[in-house]
């Protein structure tokens, strides 16, 4: 897909995250950039470009009063909302670097993250949030302002912290700082999940991200009026790219859901035209869709599943898999009968579904797929900004992974483990050599850890994790799906 389809910001144009959102907003002042549920109101509201800048502007300006330094960390505790991008964009033009922290994530790996990044300030939601951090009693060296998001209800003796009324004060200034200029300075450091030790710091660059979307828009086609619906966290790297930078870079608005809980609501409500999401969305909703059937007629579960079979059959037709059937001929009832009525839950304008982070089941796949849900099924670390691959709508093959961005190299190394180099690979961890070590082969591929396949055409399909490799008595490495395999 070419990029001159839409009116998109090059990385060749602007050269920083920072520089990117000013030339989104000289471009598109008024277009809505953001969407957010005022519980107050009890109503969807909207925000321009302009209207953010402002208000980026005057974060810049609370930020300088802390004389922060370039190259400084600042970390960002909230659940997303247009404030998450106003704190890290005016962050960003500041040249500081950002570090997300999971609002759901233990104090213990807050913690860690806060002392090893050395971060100098933190903006949380509230002192709840804050003082099961504080009461580790680790010694924040480096932590010298807490702001909190909602104001405090009474006078804290720690005189650190701070609440966003009287720290965010008004400003006469129009201009937005921009202090650095060079697509490798270092934008934010993402911590991996310490579920086996330590939460590592990967280092990215501006460079890195926003080649990383720009990879995306030369797959997926995204107009100014398409709506995205966020609700994977801003802290994953995943949606910090497509659900954040990308959109900026394509000019559409972003519609943050209120909780996953309220998730279908928000659908309805949005009527989102791209979603980026976890597999576990699609399989919370298949199982949901399960139980209902189970306790409805059996006439409605032979229909869904006919219709799912009919609806998949179908789109290995028009993938060019398989030879058309003539049951297909009935897909235009079934669409009315049962997929137009899962279409519909998910808002009815859904046109893309991004699915990454973990794999999608086949039968998930089989299922969403066939009711005509437009899913793809990418590939990506934390450490590669994060997509290295993803499936192109009109050559989709759910089982794999797809084709590498533009401008993404793979290869496979020992035990046909999946490297990689490219413009979107991670500067290194942070504070870390031993791992950075770890990673790096002699000649600068990163190693995934996963085991891949790789067809003449390039396709990508991972088959397992290297740690996974059992090693037999004779020396011979398999991975547990073959020993399965000969077993069954």
């Amino acid at each position: 897909m070419s990029h001159d389809v839409v009116d998109y910001i090059s990385p060749e144009t602007v050269f920083t995250l920072d520089e990117l959102f000013h030339e989104r907003v000289r471009r598109s002042p008024n277009g809505i950039a953001y969407l957010y549920y005022d519980e107050q109101a009890g109503r969807w509201c909207e925000l321009t470009w302009l209207a953010m800048l402002q208000e980026v502007i005057n974060w810049q300006q609370a930020l300088m009063r802390e004389k922060l330094a370039v190259g400084d960390r600042v970390a960002i505790m909230l659940k997303n909302c247009p404030t998450w991008v106003v704190f890290d964009q005016a962050a960003l033009g500041l040249g500081l670097v950002t570090v997300p922290l999971y609002v759901s994530d233990r104090p213990e790996n807050v913690a860690y993250v806060l002392q090893d990044s050395g971060a100098k300030l933190l903006l949380v939601n509230s002192t709840d949030d804050w003082h099961p951090i504080d009461q580790l009693n680790v010694d924040f060296t480096s932590l010298q302002r807490v702001v909190t998001y909602k104001s405090l209800l009474n006078d804290d003796n720690d005189q650190r912290i701070i609440g966003l009324d009287k720290w965010l004060l008004s400003s006469s200034s129009n201009q937005f700082k921009h202090l650095v200029s060079s697509a490798d300075v270092l934008a934010t450091i993402v911590y991996t999940s310490g579920t086996t030790g330590k939460p590592k710091g990967v280092m990215l660059t501006h460079g890195n991200i926003m080649q990383n979307a720009w990879g995306s828009l030369g797959v997926f086609t995204v107009y100014p009026h398409d709506v995205f619906l966020s609700f994977l966290p801003l802290s994953h790297a995943l949606e910090r790219m497509a659900g954040y930078c990308l959109p900026i870079m394509s000019g559409a608005s972003v519609a943050f859901a209120r909780s996953v809980q309220q998730l279908q609501e928000d659908l309805a409500n949005v009527r989102p035209t791209i979603i980026v999401t976890v597999p576990r969305i699609f399989e919370r909703i298949q199982f949901a869709l399960r139980g209902k059937l189970e306790n409805g007629p059996a006439y409605a579960r032979c229909l869904f599943e006919w219709a799912v079979k009919v609806g998949y059959s179908r789109f290995e037709y028009e993938q060019g898999r398989r030879r058309w059937h003539w049951p297909h001929l009935f897909w235009p009832l079934l669409k009315t009968l049962v997929a137009s009525k899962l279409q519909a839950r998910l808002g009815g304008r859904l046109r893309l579904a991004v699915a990454g982070g973990a794999a999608l089941s086949a039968d998930s796949a089989r299922t969403f797929i066939g009711l005509g849900v437009p899913i793809v099924q990418g590939y990506g670390l934390t450490e590669t900004s994060p997509v290295i691959s993803v499936n192109h709508a009109e050559s989709n093959l759910p089982s794999s992974v797809g084709h590498t961005l533009q401008g993404v190299q793979v290869r496979l190394g020992e035990f046909d483990g999946l490297e990689v180099r490219g413009p979107n690979v991670m500067q290194g961890y942070w504070n870390n050599q031993a791992a950075n070590e770890a990673i790096f082969t002699d000649d600068g591929w990163l190693k995934t850890g996963d085991v891949a396949k790789i067809d003449e055409t390039g396709r990508i399909t991972i088959t397992g994790r290297i740690k996974e490799i059992i090693v037999l008595s004779n020396g011979e490495k398999v991975p547990p799906a073959d020993i399965e395999a000969a077993i069954l």
